[in-house]
């Protein structure tokens, strides 16, 4: 398994996230939640695309479901 890919909200844009995500990456945003820096953990399965915030666990069932979250939450960078 590959190590994760770390990165700042904005860093990259949704559409670099989600093509680390379908290349088998997981990757770990640390993003400002409920008034403090957290971590949150970004994954697919080959079937579904999870979102592992400290407050709960989202989830996708399709790509364009995971972009549309990616962008909204600030997690990604919009073109």
């Amino acid at each position: 398994m590959s190590e994760p890919l770390r990165i700042e909200s904005g860093e990259l844009t949704g559409r670099e996230i989600l093509d680390a995500l379908q290349s088998g990456r997981r990757v770990v945003v640390e993003a400002e939640l409920l008034g403090g820096t957290h971590q949150l953990s970004l994954r697919h399965d080959g079937e579904t695309y999870y979102c592992d915030t400290p407050t709960t666990l989202h989830k996708h069932e399709d790509e364009e479901g995971m972009l549309t979250c990616i962008e909204k939450m600030g997690y990604g960078r919009i073109e």
